[in-house]
């Protein structure tokens, strides 16, 4: 099969929008969802960071795997288990069960998706590499805007269980595309890497200083930005009152603030460092953090008050993200498969862990979900402050 870079970025990309649309297509439910397996709101957006849990999970193990076994196997294998699990939650009828499907679909997810990258790096280097990722990444900001509106359709239709029954199909689908239009991409020659190997592999990157400086801030943003994702069904849905059509459209406001801090990121780097654009974007994130606790604080938390502050702190995704990865990379080119999965491990598990603190006490309040972001964006600027160097000016960005 002919490979060329605008189909292996389609390819690759309607891959990765598995999880967007896994995470967010039921979140408009989430209250009719709760309603049916009878418990509250809060302790249903758990499924949130049950699925993030096993989607880290996924990844660490299913990663080094596909380098032994090939990428298609694994891919394949994944994408079965996503499409069977989905099937499985439209008959769950308690939390419990809810919660261990997630966990199961979730890790096929995690074996789908980290042989996206995977995948990009067998079949091209350098800048045309870099080409097919950005074509990638401006096709997958796509999926975090369209899967709430998608969602609430499927909801207003027949029911949250069509929103499972539609990820099934989505799963089917691309398990008949890639199985068809998708070679093995892994070179045979290439040697593998023992299960020993990966774990020293792992540990020289949890041992560097720096390299774990750039995974705080990957990890400290992501956590934020799971902290309102979780939150985001009580907070529109139940706080603001909004009705479940409404909910998709203010809900992606903040992708679109994130594809444009995108587009100010590479404006930024003609003329200063990764580094520099990196701590920008925290001090910005930790500002949004501090602001939403002061308006809570004083009983100022409208709408329009809260709305614009949260777009402020997930805006700056956009600009911590791509630097810090960058920045990572340049330390860790010679495993950068386990830096990277590495990274989405931990990435993942601090998204889950924020989602817990958010709706595992059932406070009918704003302050879990603001002092999480406010404590994942102090963890974000003293990682970064503390672990790696102050960046240097220089002439030549």
């Amino acid at each position: 099969m002919e490979l060329n870079p605008r189909r292996v970025a389609l390819l690759v990309a309607a891959n990765t929008a598995l999880a967007p649309f896994a995470i967010d297509a039921y979140l408009p439910a989430m209250g009719i969802l709760a309603e049916n397996i009878n418990a509250s709101i809060h302790h249903t957006e758990l499924s949130i960071s049950m699925f993030l849990f096993g989607f880290a999970i996924g990844q660490l193990c299913f990663g080094p795997l596909s380098d032994r076994v090939g990428r298609k196997p694994v891919l394949l294998s994944g994408l079965v288990v996503f499409m069977l699990a989905s099937l499985m939650i439209t008959t769950v009828d308690s939390l419990s069960s809810l919660l261990v499907w997630r966990f199961i679909q979730a890790l096929g997810g995690g074996a789908c998706v980290v042989n996206s990258a995977a995948i990009v790096r067998d079949c091209f280097s350098g800048r045309e590499a870099a080409k097919v990722m950005s074509t990638m990444a401006m096709i997958m900001m796509l999926a975090p805007l369209v899967a709430p509106a998608v969602g609430s359709i499927l909801l207003h239709i027949a029911g949250w269980w069509l929103i499972f029954v539609f990820l099934a199909a989505y799963a089917g689908f691309l398990l008949w595309l890639l199985g068809t239009r998708l070679p093995e991409t892994r070179d045979i020659n290439l040697p593998a890497a023992s299960p020993r190997q990966v774990i020293r592999n792992y540990a020289s990157v949890l041992r560097h200083k720096e390299g774990m400086g750039y995974i705080c801030a990957v990890a400290a943003s992501f956590a934020g930005l799971f902290a309102f994702v979780t939150a985001s069904p009580f907070l529109y849905l139940d706080y603001f009152s909004l009705s479940p059509s409404v909910y998709p459209m203010v809900f992606g406001l903040n992708v679109l603030v994130i594809a444009l801090s995108n587009r100010v990121n590479i404006h930024l780097l003609r003329k200063r460092s990764p580094q520099q654009n990196l701590r920008l974007g925290l001090t910005i994130q930790l500002i949004a953090a501090v602001g939403l606790v002061i308006a809570t604080a004083l009983n100022l938390a409208s709408l329009y008050v809260v709305v614009p502050l949260i777009m402020l702190f997930t805006g700056m995704i956009g600009l911590i993200t791509p630097n810090a990865i960058s920045a990572l990379l340049d330390y860790f080119g010679h495993i950068s498969a386990t830096a990277t999965a590495l990274l989405g491990g931990i990435q993942f598990s601090c998204g889950a862990i924020a989602g817990v603190m958010v709706g595992l006490f059932q406070v009918e309040h704003l302050w879990p979900m603001v002092l999480t972001m406010l404590g994942a964006a102090l963890l974000g600027n003293i990682g970064v402050r503390k672990l790696t160097r102050k960046p240097v000016y220089d002439d030549s960005y």
